[in-house]
C-alpha cells in the first residue's frame, strides 16, 4: 500500500509538470501564430506596394528603351552618311620598272 501511494504521489506531480509544460506550449504556439499571421499581413501590404511602384516605373523604362532606340537610330545613321561621305578607297600598286616609289592610286566610287 505504501509503494502504491508513493508511485500514486509521482505519478500526480509528473501529471502536473505535463500540465503545466502543455500550457506554457499552447501559450507560446499562440504567440507565435498571433506574430506569424503580422507576418503575413506585412508581406502582402510589402507586396502590394512593390507591385504598385513597379506600375508606376514602367513607363519611365518604356520611356528609356524609346530614347536608346532613337540614339541608336540617329547613330547608324551617322555612320551611313559618314561611309557615304568617305567613299573613297586606296589601291595600292607597285610598278615594275620604278620599284622605290609606291605611290597610292585613288578611285573614287559611287
Amino acid at each position: 500500500m505504501v509503494y502504491l501511494i508513493m508511485t500514486l504521489r509521482k505519478l500526480m506531480a509528473t501529471l502536473s509538470e505535463t500540465k503545466e509544460t502543455l500550457s506554457d506550449a499552447r501559450q507560446s504556439v499562440n504567440t507565435i501564430t498571433n506574430e506569424a499571421e503580422e507576418l503575413m499581413q506585412e508581406a502582402n501590404d510589402i507586396s502590394v506596394d512593390v507591385k504598385g511602384k513597379m506600375e508606376a516605373v514602367d513607363p519611365l523604362i518604356e520611356s528609356v528603351h524609346d530614347v536608346g532606340d532613337m540614339l541608336h537610330d540617329v547613330t547608324s545613321s551617322m555612320k551611313r552618311t559618314a561611309l557615304q561621305k568617305e567613299n573613297r578607297k586606296t589601291v595600292h600598286t607597285q610598278d615594275t620598272e620604278d620599284k622605290q616609289e609606291n605611290k597610292p592610286v585613288r578611285i573614287k566610287l559611287k
